[in-house]
């Protein structure tokens, strides 16, 4: 074998390697979603409080990826991404065992922070280990995200069959010691260009995000005024630094708007879906209601690798486009037959997932690609926990269809702006 065949081999078994944690970090966000009975009965929670429990993860790594991206230049990718799966793996077994939903939620939090560590290392190594068949190779990772997203209450439901609420965290510790083993001798090290992080700046991110979601969550106004006004020095800020965490002047024109199409697609999904989730609970076993989930995940998972070639058929904008309009359709049924319905959204996901990576950083200039894919992973993770957040609390007050009309609706106008990108 030649070393150029070697390293083939090498670079496809790194991409395996890396696509299961990719899927574990993503199903992470939902796999509590069949569980919420399972911690109401144990811990008593509020309904705030379960929200808080179900987000707090998300949030976390969408305020923490960037400078974790940039943590992960200095003392090498693959070393910040292996941290990360020894940190996950402790801190599963830890929110196993949380005592309190206020522990659960400290737990959830600091499991938030190492999977912050460990997507922006997944894909950088990935794009550094594949040159000709890079596409192909995110194509994989983008579907395994996809995936963990659409099979967490599936695999979540199967746990709660027999095992306590906490199994569903303790299902994370064997895929990071797996990774643990093999990540020495299948993933190359890597670093980039050192930069440095504006502290103040993260810290304002995640004083706007907590106090914003707070406010709402708990209908407070204070607090949610105050969160969006930490929000606005966020912004002003990033302005006047040297090294901004986000790069305000790349949201003009087709980067804004796909990044807009990214975050609130991802909103209005997970929120339908968490409702989706509560509604079969009141009717099936959370085995059944993940078995009737599975349709739907498998759905999103083979649309999601079929993405890239209607991408190279119709174009990436306007592929996204018409999954949107397909899932809008989704939202429509789902008050109706919610099974149904929740599968042709998930039709209409799978590129949309897929797909949103390309459309953000083929909409930016080539030297800003690297802060472009930052940028997409941060505002999926924090598109999927904003909808657990606003349409979770939305659900709980005005009802289901009401959330489905608002999800509807949004979708359509949201295919309109992916047709502009």
């Amino acid at each position: 074998m030649t070393n150029r065949s070697k390293e083939d081999v090498r670079s496809w078994l790194g991409l395996a390697v890396l696509t299961l944690p990719t899927a574990m970090l993503a199903m992470d966000v939902t796999i509590l979603y069949l569980a919420s009975p399972h911690l109401a009965r144990s811990l008593q929670p509020t309904d705030a409080e379960l929200l808080w429990v179900l987000d707090s993860y998300g949030f976390m790594i969408a305020a923490l990826l960037i400078p974790m991206g940039v943590l992960g230049d200095r003392i090498g990718r693959r070393k910040l991404l292996l941290i990360g799966a020894a940190a996950f793996a402790g801190g599963s077994v830890v929110a196993a065992c949380a005592p309190s939903v206020e522990a659960l939620i400290a737990a959830r939090a600091l499991l938030g922070v190492a999977g912050s560590a460990l997507m922006p290392s997944t894909l950088a190594l990935i794009s550094s280990m594949f040159r000709e068949r890079r596409g192909t190779a995110i194509g994989i990772w983008a579907g395994a995200m996809s995936g963990g997203v659409a099979l967490g209450p599936v695999v979540g439901g199967a746990l709660l069959e027999t095992w306590w609420w906490g199994s569903a965290f303790l299902v994370a510790v064997p895929v990071m010691v797996l990774l643990l083993v093999t990540g020495p001798f299948v993933l190359p090290e890597q670093r980039g260009p050192v930069q440095r992080v504006d502290l103040a700046s993260v810290a304002l991110v995640l004083v706007a995000t907590v106090l914003t979601v707070y406010g709402i969550k708990h209908f407070e106004v204070v607090p949610a005024v105050v969160g969006v006004a930490v929000g606005v020095w966020f912004v002003r800020r990033q302005g006047r630094v040297a090294r901004p965490l986000i790069e305000v002047a790349l949201f003009r024109g087709r980067f804004g708007r796909a990044v807009v199409v990214l975050v609130a697609d991802a909103a209005v999904t997970a929120g339908v879906y968490l409702l989706v989730t509560r509604q079969l609970q009141e009717e099936f076993s959370p085995l059944q209601a993940g078995l009737l989930l599975l349709p739907a995940s498998v759905a999103m998972i083979v649309t999601s690798v079929l993405a890239p070639r209607f991408a190279g058929a119709f174009g990436a904008g306007r592929t996204v486009a018409v999954a949107l309009g397909v899932s809008a359709v989704g939202f429509v049924v789902v008050p109706h037959a919610a099974v149904l319905g929740i599968f042709v959204v998930y039709l209409g996901q799978g590129p949309v997932m897929a797909l949103s990576t390309e459309l953000i950083v083929g909409a930016a200039p080539v030297e800003k690609a690297g802060s472009a894919a930052a940028l997409s992973e941060t505002g999926m993770e924090f598109g999927l926990a904003l909808g657990v957040a606003v349409i979770g609390t939305l659900g709980v007050v005005t009802g289901f269809g009401t959330v489905a009309v608002v999800a509807a609706v949004v979708s359509v106008l949201l295919a309109a702006v992916a047709r502009l990108t």
